[in-house]
């Protein structure tokens, strides 16, 4: 093979490759592109059997015998052949790999509900008696329901607010579930420096986050709580949620009789009496909050908060969708129709190209000559 015809196999391949990096150029399977590693392989063993075949032709025979053999043999088209074969393989990966070339602009609307998920961080979440079995903190089980929360959230716009004696709004509502899971991993105790179990706070926080996202229609608060209203105002804060058209769908993790709050250092924390400090769980203020409202009441006690239930029963089920806005996206053409095309082509033209294109005339002549003498 030429070193014409190697350079030109290999650019074909380099080309392919570049064609992932066009900005008009889009691949809905990227993960196909692996396979290209072929064509380069095929250009080697291509470019290697070309070289053992002159090589093999030149042991076989003298100069001058070799000579009138290989008469009517055409280098030209043996690199045709190579190239067709390259590119037959070449276009089949990327119209393998979902080839789109230009787009269009296309307006979507998207209709969901806002939902606030307000987690209490206060000290008394670090208690371990959410999962037993597991080993896991209050926290860390209610992180995790949040987590599968969003797993099977579509179209809705979430917000976090996380809250102890303060609140703070952790992350406004958005439709990026991703960057939900990042803010959601860093919600821990240390985060409110203020104690307490501060309710009307959560939900007035709540409240805001809901509001600065515009939006008419009814939306959903889900709080989730093991401790007592401290401050005593969370069915005014209710209240409030409700003259807004805010459902609250409350969640009381943790047992009634209470249980000791542990300590970093160990052991547990005790009040200035030197008596062990319980956290007890306010059911009644959660369930007031929930039915003052029209929402739903959880108590969790395994650790298991049944946030999927909350969402498909309890939120879907009774808030209506509304729209959250339209934006604009990009509507790819896919071309990987003309590149398979292409490959079929190339790949049933290449076996019936001949290598030789005066072999057959060069045998009908020398059968003539020899009959005539």
């Amino acid at each position: 093979m030429s070193a014409v015809s190697t350079r030109s196999l290999l650019a074909i391949s380099a080309a392919a490759v570049l064609v992932a990096g066009c900005d008009d150029v889009r691949l809905g399977r990227p993960d196909a592109l692996w396979l290209l590693w072929v064509v380069p392989l095929l250009v080697l063993f291509l470019v290697w059997g070309a070289r053992r075949r002159a090589l093999l032709l030149r042991q076989f025979a003298t100069p001058a015998l070799l000579e009138r053999i290989v008469l009517g043999s055409s280098r030209g088209r043996r690199a045709f052949k190579s190239v067709l074969l390259v590119i037959g393989v070449t276009s089949a990966v990327l119209a393998l790999a979902g080839f789109a070339y230009g787009f269009t602009w296309e307006d979507v609307s998207r209709r969901g509900v806002d939902i606030a998920v307000a987690l209490d961080v206060s000290d008394s979440m670090l208690v371990k008696d959410a999962d037993p079995a597991s080993g896991l903190s209050r926290l860390e089980r209610a992180r995790r329901e949040i987590a599968d929360l969003l797993d099977v959230m579509r179209g809705d716009r979430l917000a976090l607010v996380a809250f102890a004696g303060l609140a703070y709004v952790e992350l406004p509502l958005t439709l990026d579930y991703q960057a939900a899971r990042l803010f959601l991993d860093v919600l821990d105790t240390d985060l409110i420096p203020v104690p307490g179990t501060a309710l009307d706070a959560a939900i007035d926080t709540a409240i805001e986050a809901l509001e600065e996202g515009g939006g008419k229609g009814e939306k959903a608060l889900i709080l989730i709580t093991d401790g007592e209203d401290h401050s005593g105002k969370a069915l005014e804060a209710a209240a409030r949620a409700k003259a807004r058209g805010i459902r609250i769908f409350s969640i009381g993790i943790g047992r009634e009789e209470g249980s000791p709050i542990p300590r970093e250092s160990g052991g547990f924390r005790r009040d200035e009496s030197g008596e062990i400090i319980l956290s007890r769980l306010d059911e009644p203020t959660l369930q007031r909050l929930a039915l003052e409202t029209g929402g739903r009441y959880v108590r969790s006690v395994t650790g298991d908060l049944d946030l999927e239930q909350v969402y498909f029963q309890g939120i879907k089920a009774s808030i209506a969708e509304q729209e959250l806005g339209a934006t604009r996206r990009q509507r790819w053409k896919d071309r990987f129709q003309w590149l398979l095309a292409l490959a079929l082509v190339a790949l049933m033209v290449e076996p019936l190209v001949a290598e030789s294109a005066r072999g057959h005339k060069l045998v009908t002549r020398e059968s003539h000559v020899g009959t005539t003498s």
